[in-house]
């Protein structure tokens, strides 16, 4: 327990190559291609490397312009765009083959006391009653391909608890909303920032699948491609995933191949410490 999730908090490390020029690995999580929450991850520790430790991430805006490959590492070019006494401004970008892969704008902000208002968490029934994906995929293992059975039972480094079963491969038709708890599977380090990182990572899963639900259609259907297009997140609380968050997520709209889906991170106690909103392409190809 807890190895997985050491061996990805290694793998979004980025190494220092310059003051503003950084290296990182990829990673395969089994479809060849780098997973977004990984670049994007590494995108913001790079960023955070050029400011001072009082500045928190607040939030970032996103754009994937090609697909990542994980045979190859990539480079993290960061430009100071503005450093004010409470909010720093970088931009990052993601360069493999001499090619820009992701671009990203990233805020960072002086936390300071004031008004305060939040949405109302939805009422699901606590991760203490409900199981893991991998726990599910194992029970179901004989309804999943045996291509993919491998990928879906094996342990994650992000605990991830759904209300309600959603069939990875042969779907039925719903509204589009998801619920999914969220935990470290292991302890997470004591600096917080790092649990933004983190959270960052993980805030990809479960996401464009929400759109795909009143379709009864599945990433993994034959010949479909989704794929993250532009993705963007607020910090509005510290983040601890040492403990459970629940992420809520609705896809609003679908129109011209493109869905766009939102999302909120909310505490066991209510609090909304973030939210994410994404588009994506989703489309059966010819």
């Amino acid at each position: 327990m807890g190895k997985v999730l050491n061996d990805l908090l290694a793998h979004l490390c980025v190494e220092r190559l310059e003051v503003t020029l950084f290296r990182g690995k990829s990673q395969d999580l089994g479809s060849g291609i780098v997973f977004s929450g990984q670049i994007m991850g590494q995108a913001i520790l790079a960023a955070k490397e050029t400011v001072e430790s009082k500045f928190k991430v607040h939030s970032f805006h996103s754009y994937f312009l090609r697909k990542g490959q994980t045979n190859l590492p990539i480079i993290y070019e960061v430009e100071i765009l503005r450093d004010g006494d409470f909010i720093l401004t970088r931009s990052v970008k993601a360069i493999q083959n001499g090619a820009q892969i992701f671009r990203m704008a990233v805020s960072f902000k002086l936390p300071e006391k004031g008004y305060e208002h939040q949405d109302k968490m939805p009422n699901v029934p606590s991760p203490e009653n409900l199981i893991s994906e991998q726990e599910m995929a194992l029970i179901h293992a004989d309804m999943l391909p045996e291509n993919l059975r491998d990928k879906l039972v094996c342990e994650k480094p992000i605990e991830m608890r759904p209300v309600t079963f959603v069939h990875p491969v042969d779907p039925e038709i719903e509204p589009p909303k998801r619920f999914v708890w969220f935990k470290a599977n292991g302890k997470m380090p004591k600096d917080l920032s790092i649990h933004r990182y983190l959270l960052a990572y993980a805030s990809n899963f479960n996401f464009l699948a929400t759109a795909l639900q009143p379709h009864g259609i599945s990433a993994l259907s034959d010949k479909m491609q989704v794929v993250t297009l532009d993705h963007s997140m607020w910090f509005h609380h510290d983040v601890n995933l040492n403990e459970w968050l629940l992420y809520a997520t609705e896809s609003s709209v679908a129109s011209d191949c493109r869905a766009l889906v939102t999302g909120k991170f909310f505490t066991e106690k209510g609090k909304l410490v973030a939210s994410t909103i994404q588009e994506g392409l989703i489309r059966k190809r010819s």
